[in-house]
């Protein structure tokens, strides 16, 4: 998307756009393992949505840019993969913190967030709520894989390829970065071990007696080679198409509204 991202504009062109009310997107993911079909680097996606939301927001009359991405999320289940960078969640609030002062000293009232790493998500809330408390500024955040999880149900995604190095990640990446995706390499889960004696439920916990206890895990733990989803196979480019449409839909939307209220 050619116009809106701040990097392939010059200076001038950004401040006088910024200055007539535009909205700076500040994109956000991860490095870490996503299988053996799908791309290290999430935050291609979040910055691709990102560039879309700004487009679609174009049409409607509101004006958008979009900030380079983050690229590292916050330290949680994948530190240790290869490859993979992570930054401890302190650093990481204060990058998003650093990087909201950025435009807001320059007066920028209207920032949102799009964020595709569940590690970024307590960052993001918590540099969210400095910036409200510092300056009075509200930021937006639309967590990308949380509201994805929910669509992925509603729009009838199956339930075996739901999970991590599944859906809803693989069929949004299939259809934004089809040439980064290798679906002949997707596989079903395989089995995890037991953990204090006990199988995960899930990233982060156990259950003991029907109730769920969240215990610290490493990736391999929950997700043996990056894959939680019982069977990935099932993603594909078409329903990732459809989830993309209703969250490009919904960030274009929240442009719209901090155009009109945001101060």
């Amino acid at each position: 998307m050619s116009g809106f991202r701040i990097a392939e504009l010059t200076a001038p062109e950004v401040a006088d756009r910024l200055a007539a009310g535009a909205v700076a997107i500040l994109p956000m993911g991860s490095l870490e393992t996503h299988g053996p079909a799908l791309p290290m680097g999430d935050y291609l996606v979040a910055e691709e949505i990102a560039a879309r939301i700004a487009a679609a927001a174009a049409v409607q009359g509101a004006d958008a840019l979009v900030a380079p991405a983050i690229p590292f999320g916050g330290e949680d289940f994948f530190a240790g993969v290869a490859g993979g960078i992570t930054l401890s969640v302190p650093t990481l609030t204060a990058v998003i913190e650093e990087m909201a002062e950025a435009f807001i000293r320059t007066g920028t009232r209207r920032v949102m967030i799009v964020n595709g790493h569940a590690g970024t998500i307590a960052p993001a809330d918590a540099a969210a709520r400095a910036m409200r408390h510092r300056h009075g500024t509200i930021i937006p955040a639309l967590h990308l894989w949380r509201e994805a999880g929910r669509l992925h149900h509603e729009l009838g995604g199956a339930a075996e390829s739901f999970g991590h190095g599944g859906d809803p990640v693989a069929s949004v990446t299939m259809h934004l970065r089809p040439e980064l995706c290798r679906p002949d390499r997707a596989r079903p889960r395989e089995a995890t071990g037991p953990y204090l004696g006990m199988p995960p439920t899930g990233f982060g916990a156990v259950r003991s007696h029907g109730i769920d206890f969240a215990v610290p895990m490493w990736v391999e733990e929950v997700a043996p080679g990056g894959v939680a989803a019982p069977d990935a196979r099932a993603a594909n480019a078409a329903h990732g198409e459809t989830i993309v449409q209703r969250l490009v839909a919904a960030g274009a939307a929240m442009c719209l509204h901090l155009r009109d209220h945001a101060p």
